[in-house]
Order: C-alpha cells, then sequence, then structure tokens
C-alpha cells in the first residue's frame, strides 16, 4: 500500500509540474538555509579552534604583574612550587622576553629576543628546518647560543645555511651568538610569532643579555589526562590566593576555543532558527497544494470510496503524498545547502566540517512539515461522502 500511495504521489506532482516545483521551493530553500548557516557555523568554529589550537590547547601562560617580578614569588622556584601545589600540572617553563637588532654582517633586522629553557622546544613540540634546540649544559654554562626563527634565518642568511655561523645581538652593545637552529616556519600565536622570533638560554639571557632576576612570563604545559580549562581553574584559584587578582594575569588557548566555539554554536543556532521560519512558509505552500488536489480529484476520491476504500486509506494516500512533497524538497534542500557550505568556506580560506547533525535536524523537520500540514487535507479528502464527491463537478 504504501509502494502504491508513493506512485500516486509522484504521478500527482508529475500532473502539476510548475504547481509542484513551487510548493517544493519553500522547502529547499529552508532546508539549505538551515543546513548552509549550520554547517557554515561548524566551519567557522573548528576552523578558529585550529588557529587557536596552534597555541596549544594543553598550554597555560602565566604573566606576572609589574609590581610581582620583584615580590619574591615569580622566581625561577616558582615552577617546583605550582606544581607540587596543583594538580594538573606538568612542565613550567620560565621566558623572559625583549625586543633587539640582530645581525649578519650588512643584514639586520629587528627581533623579539626570549630567554628559555633548553626543554622549551620539545615542551612545545617545535620542529627545526636545520640543527636543533640548545642543551642544557648551553643553559648552565651560559653559552652565547642562539636558535632562529625561520622568517629571521631567512632575512640573515638568504640562500645560506644558518647553522654554524654567527649573528650579532644588539642590546646595549654587541654580542656574538653562534647558530645552532633553525626553526620550522609556524604560525603566530597569541603571545609569540615564532618566525619572527630568536631563542637564547634563559640563563644566557638573564646573566649575560639582560642582568635580572625576575621573569616574565611562565609556560605551563598540562599533564596528560588532565582537562586544561579544569587545570587552568585550579591556577587562577591559587595564584588569587597567594599573590591576589591583580597580581597576575593568566591565557590559556583551551578556554579561548571553548568561548569562539560556544559564541559560533549560538549565533549558528539563532539564524538557523530564523531560517527554519522558510520551512513553515513552505509548508503553508504544501497544504495549499494538497487542498487543491483534494478538490481536483473529489470523484476519484468518490470512486474509490465507492469501491470500499476506507478513511484510513484515503487519508493515508494524501498524507504520504505531501509526506513525498516534503522530503523531496528536504534531500533537494541538503544537496543545495551543502553546495552554498562548500562555495562560502573556499571563499573564506576555511575547512568544510559538513554539519551531519543539521540534515538529521532538517530532514526530520521536513517531515514534521509535511505531516503537519498534510493532515487538514487528508482528513478533509477522507470525509468526503461518496454520493456527494461522485456527483461533485
Amino acid at each position: 500500500m504504501l509502494i502504491e500511495n508513493i506512485k500516486l504521489a509522484f504521478n500527482a506532482m508529475r500532473g502539476s509540474k510548475m504547481r509542484t516545483v513551487l510548493s517544493l521551493l519553500g522547502i529547499v530553500i529552508g532546508v539549505a538555509s538551515v543546513v548552509a548557516i549550520l554547517t557554515i557555523g561548524d566551519s567557522a568554529s573548528k576552523s578558529i579552534t585550529d588557529s587557536i589550537a596552534v597555541g596549544g590547547l594543553d598550554m597555560v601562560t602565566i604573566f606576572p604583574s609589574s609590581g610581582q617580578r620583584s615580590s619574591g614569588i615569580f622566581d625561577e622556584a616558582f615552577g617546583d612550587m605550582l606544581r607540587s601545589d596543583v594538580d594538573g600540572v606538568g612542565a613550567v617553563l620560565p621566558q623572559n622576553s625583549s625586543n633587539a637588532r640582530i645581525r649578519n654582517g650588512k643584514e639586520s633586522v629587528s627581533a623579539s629576543v626570549s630567554g628559555v629553557l633548553s626543554t622549551y622546544g620539545s615542551t612545545l613540540n617545535l620542529e627545526y628546518a636545520e640543527g636543533e634546540f640548545f642543551s642544557a649544559i648551553d643553559n648552565i654554562n651560559r653559552r652565547q647560543v642562539v636558535v632562529l626563527g625561520s622568517g629571521i634565518a631567512a632575512d640573515l642568511f638568504p640562500g645560506q645555511e644558518a647553522v654554524g655561523q654567527y649573528v650579532s645581538l644588539f642590546r646595549t652593545q654587541a654580542k656574538s651568538y653562534l647558530v645552532v637552529g633553525v626553526l620550522e616556519s609556524k604560525d603566530a600565536t597569541f603571545s609569540l610569532s615564532y618566525d619572527r622570533t630568536v631563542f637564547i638560554p634563559y640563563n644566557t639571557y638573564s646573566q649575560r643579555f639582560i642582568r635580572t632576576t625576575s621573569v616574565g612570563s611562565y609556560v605551563v604545559k598540562i599533564a596528560e589526562g588532565y582537562e586544561t580549562i579544569e587545570v587552568s581553574d585550579r591556577i587562577t584559584e591559587y595564584l588569587d590566593n597567594i599573590v591576589g587578582t591583580d597580581g597576575y594575569s593568566i591565557f590559556s588557548p583551551a578556554s579561548l576555543a571553548e568561548m569562539a566555539e560556544q559564541i559560533t554554536s549560538t549565533f549558528s543556532s539563532f539564524l538557523a532558527l530564523i531560517a527554519a521560519i522558510s520551512l513553515l512558509v513552505g509548508g503553508i505552500g504544501i497544504m495549499n497544494i494538497m487542498l487543491v488536489s483534494v478538490a481536483e480529484r473529489t470523484k476519484e476520491i468518490g470512486v474509490r470510496k465507492a469501491l470500499g476504500a476506507s478513511p484510513n486509506v484515503i487519508r493515508g494516500q494524501f498524507l504520504v503524498e505531501a509526506l513525498t512533497l516534503t522530503l523531496l524538497g528536504g534531500v533537494l534542500g541538503i544537496g543545495l545547502g551543502s553546495l552554498l557550505s562548500l562555495v562560502v568556506t573556499n571563499m573564506l580560506d576555511w575547512s568544510l566540517h559538513l554539519s551531519y547533525a543539521s540534515f538529521i535536524l532538517a530532514m526530520g523537520f521536513s517531515m514534521f512539515v509535511g505531516i503537519f500540514f498534510g493532515w487538514y487535507p487528508a482528513m478533509k479528502a477522507s470525509r468526503l461522502d461518496p454520493i456527494e464527491a461522485l456527483n461533485y463537478e
């Protein structure tokens, strides 16, 4: 019976092609809008998250306030204290940074100079175009060695290998540093441009480059198996207790990624809800075509009833016809919405993340529209008196 009703539905659509197309248009536009908005929103969220993830979603950076740097709390031993007092803290890397000129012969560029420990490269999973990161011995002995960002290396050593050569770092006076490594090009994070940064041993920075006993920031790697946001909250509570809320600032890429995902998800859902209104408009069109269809096929309904068709059979026929219309519109809408999403994400240079949940949502809603707006015409057809229907002109 179902197959027969579906065949009757397609025969009815073929019998009035223009009216069918116009009725389908509302469903197609509504479904396409919902699918495109949710898919583009999901793609935007994933692209933003991927960009933020460059900074390390398992990393937290602590910036002591200027007034706290000489307090004795934020020193080299702070990392050990944080690891022992806060559950989920892995490595804690002190870091100092400043700007300087770096020169090779006649080539000279401005760069950010960061003094870091030898474990910095392995902790942040840095990759190297040449050489490697400096060693713990280099740090202990305060050796004047440097790891160049890819942009700096390209400017100072165009078409040449940099490892094994010397550069001069200018602060108050020029000092010569041996290049031991060049980083692979790496996207900038919110706090550091790797390509325009050079790294020197932490002790070399604080005792030879700029004499200082304070620490500018700490890069905290979250221990494996722990949630970054949860550990970040623990660190925040811990620091509030020992230095107060004004004694530091903290940055977590994971928190930023979560916030961005929530914002884009909420905004996309709101827009999809608005787009779904066009599905209701399409449903009114479905009801209209079904009512017209009932009127045009009154005699047919009378003949079927006279031959013994029950009201349930007649009602089922017209409900299946309404559902067939909306499901066909839903399939076409999903295809159109996916195509629009592909075009938009390509234009914005985002990676496409198809929202399969939006497919299910759109199809489910279109089926609901078919049943809701097809019910009244179907009921009207099933209640027709067979004698009156046969005499209908």
